[in-house]
């Protein structure tokens, strides 16, 4: 019986594993789709909060079919310096508030940018690469 309950249980963790939606963004960091238009980036690594921009932009524009005029909410922010940091084309229960510094947003629940704005990220880096 432990052997049926530990597969049964294996077996739940890669069906909801194999269910979450990746996407490899431009700026090489992998999305999670949470299901609806809440998604999960993560924000280690050496891309930074500019990465992180570029890639929720990216995952809402090619994934989620959002206009450049919708807005993307952190709705969990980051609370780790490699932590994740959820994000949403609604506030998702969170209060909006302005977005004064795209790194300090990160960790700030309710920071949001239009998509086309966080969107601008991505040229950044490429600036940033020289390509």
């Amino acid at each position: 019986m432990k052997r049926i309950l530990s597969a049964i249980a294996l077996s739940l963790i890669f069906a909801s594993a194999a269910g979450a939606q990746t996407y490899r963004s431009q700026s090489r960091v992998i999305v999670t789709g949470l299901g609806g238009d809440t998604f999960s980036v993560p924000t280690g690594g050496t891309y930074g909060a500019t990465g992180a921009w570029c890639a929720a932009a990216d995952y809402a524009i090619r994934i989620l079919n959002a206009r450049g005029v919708a807005r993307l909410y952190v709705q969990q922010p980051k609370t780790t310096p490699s932590g994740a940091v959820v994000f949403g084309l609604t506030p998702g229960g969170t209060v909006p508030v302005t977005v004064a510094s795209i790194d300090a947003a990160l960790r700030s629940a309710g920071a949001n940018l239009s998509v086309d704005h966080a969107y601008q990220s991505c040229h950044d880096l490429r600036l940033r690469r020289g390509r």
